[in-house]
């Protein structure tokens, strides 16, 4: 067990759980876009090295889709980027277990292209859900904590962003009755 604990591939998969939970740290879309576009690429790395094709594919996907949405958000690359990920897919996969990773990164695909702010964060941990299941199945060590911390993490940046709208929400009702 202590081998396969410090294996190449669970080395690179620890990698990618610092990046992951530094993305999930940032309250801007835009800082979060960049640290999981690293992570995915590390993790691609990490999957690949695990022989686990159809997340190493589904990783490399949103790496691109990351950096590509900080810039760009338009329902055109939705179905672009949703294209690729069921062709290659559909190619790649070849067991049923195959299809998490890539409905992971489908469905982060519609959450950084047309979403943003909390709505964005809850797609994306459903996203974590799917991809800790990959996780536990493929024997990643770094991804199943990575996925189990980015859970944590997100709720709790979830929850914080929750409370400090509704706080701005209060305040606001405030003002507006302190001017009436």
């Amino acid at each position: 067990m202590t081998a396969q604990v410090f294996a190449p591939a669970q080395l690179v998969g620890y990698l990618a759980l610092i990046l992951g939970v530094t993305a999930f740290l940032q309250r801007n879309d835009q800082r979060l876009r960049l640290f999981s576009a690293s992570q995915c690429i590390v993790y691609a790395l990490h999957f690949y090295l695990l022989g686990n094709g159809p997340a190493a594919i589904g990783a490399t996907v949103s790496s691109a889709r990351s950096l590509i949405s900080m810039r760009y958000r338009s329902p055109f690359l939705v179905v672009i980027f949703l294209g690729v990920i069921l062709w290659l897919g559909a190619h790649y996969i070849t067991n049923p277990v195959g299809w998490l990773p890539i409905g992971a990164s489908g469905a982060a695909v519609i959450a950084m292209f047309l979403c943003h702010g909390i709505t964005m964060r809850v797609i994306l941990f459903g996203c974590t859900l799917l991809w800790l299941a990959n996780n536990l199945l493929c024997g990643s060590i770094g991804g199943t904590i990575l996925e189990l911390l980015l859970a944590t993490i997100n709720a709790s940046t979830i929850t914080r962003m929750i409370l400090a709208r509704r706080k701005a929400v209060a305040l606001a009702a405030r003002e507006a009755d302190w001017r009436a």
